[in-house]
C-alpha cells in the first residue's frame, strides 16, 4: 500500500532521509518540506504534547552540511519534477510547496552554525525556484534568541522573506513550567520577543489543550494581558496562530491531554481579534 501524507502523520523518516521530510501541515495549509536539525531527538524543553519518541534534553548535533545540501537538492527536485505527489497520494489541491520549515525533533536554534544552515537552505530553495513563491519558516521556542548565531540566522531568514513562528503555550511562568517544562522567566520571554521581532517577521504559535491548570480562564486572561503589554511596548507580531493537539504525544502525560474544542478556540480567537491582532485557528 502506498504511504499517505496527512495532517496526522508527521513521520520524520517517511522519505528515508536524515534531515529532510515532507509534511501536510495544518498551519501551512498544504505541503511543507521540513528540515530536521535534531535527528538525535534532543531539545532544551520538554513539551507535554511533543510527539518525538525517546525525547532527551540536549542540543542539536553537529550538522553534516554536505549531506543537508545533497538531501534538500534531491528532494526539491523529486517534488517538483518527480513522482513524489503520486507516491504519497497527496491531494491534487495540495500539490504545491507551501513552505520550507526548519523544525523537526528538537529546538533547531541549538545547532552550532545555525546561521550557516539557514543561509544554505535559503540559497538552495531560491536556486530551485521554491522561493519567493513558497515561504521560509523557522519554528522555535525562542529560548536561545539571545545567542549571536541565532540572531544572525534570523537576519538570514529575513533576507529570504522568511518568518519566525515563536512558541508561546502560556503567558505565565507557571504555565510554561507545566506545559513546556521550562523555567523561562517573564523578563526573558519579553526580551526574546523584542529581539525576534526586530530581526524578522514573527508570529506566535500557541498549542491550546486541557491538562491540569493549562488554559483555564486565568491563563487566557494572562495571555490577553501579555498581548496588550506587547502592543504598549511596540513589539509587533504579524499573527497569532492557535492550534490544538492532533497527534498522540510520546510524553508521560499523553493519556491526560485533552484536545480543546474548536468552539472554545474560536471564542478565544475572537478575544484576541478584539485587541487588533490577526488570528488563525487550526484544529
Amino acid at each position: 500500500m502506498k504511504p499517505i501524507l496527512t495532517t496526522t502523520n508527521h513521520n520524520r523518516n517517511v522519505a528515508g532521509l536524515k534531515y529532510v521530510y515532507p509534511v501536510i501541515s495544518r498551519r501551512a495549509r498544504g505541503l511543507s518540506i521540513g528540515v530536521n536539525f535534531n535527528p538525535n531527538n534532543a531539545c532544551n524543553w520538554r513539551c507535554i504534547y511533543c510527539q518525538v519518541p525517546e525525547l532527551q534534553r540536549g542540543n542539536a548535533p553537529e550538522m553534516d552540511f554536505a549531506l543537508l545540501e545533497q538531501e534538500l537538492c534531491f528532494f526539491l527536485d523529486y517534488v517538483q519534477h518527480g513522482a513524489f505527489f503520486e507516491q504519497f497520494n497527496v491531494e491534487v489541491e495540495q500539490r504545491v510547496i507551501k513552505d520550507i520549515a526548519i523544525s523537526g525533533n528538537g529546538e533547531p536554534t541549538s545547532l552550532i552554525d545555525f546561521d550557516k544552515a539557514v543561509r544554505l537552505i535559503g540559497q538552495i530553495a531560491t536556486d530551485s525556484g521554491v522561493f519567493p513563491a513558497g515561504k521560509f519558516v523557522l519554528i522555535s521556542n525562542g529560548s536561545l534568541i539571545h545567542q549571536s548565531t541565532v540572531q544572525a540566522g534570523l537576519v538570514e531568514l529575513d533576507r529570504y522573506d522568511g518568518e519566525l513562528w515563536f512558541k508561546l503555550d502560556s503567558a505565565t511562568e507557571q504555565g510554561r513550567k507545566l506545559i513546556n517544562n521550562t523555567g523561562q522567566s517573564q523578563q526573558k520571554l519579553l526580551e526574546h520577543l523584542k529581539i525576534a521581532t526586530s530581526l524578522c517577521p514573527t508570529k506566535l504559535q500557541s498549542c491550546m489543550l486541557h491538562y491540569q491548570q493549562a488554559w483555564l480562564d486565568s491563563e487566557k486572561q494572562a495571555y490577553l494581558a501579555l498581548l496588550q503589554e506587547l502592543q504598549v511596548s511596540k513589539i509587533k507580531l504579524h499573527e497569532i496562530m492557535l492550534y490544538s493537539v492532533a497527534r498522540q504525544s510520546c510524553q508521560a502525560e499523553a493519556d491526560n491531554l485533552e484536545r480543546m474544542s474548536f468552539e472554545e478556540m474560536n471564542a478565544f480567537a475572537a478575544d484576541i481579534k478584539a485587541l487588533g491582532y490577526d488570528v488563525s485557528v487550526s484544529h
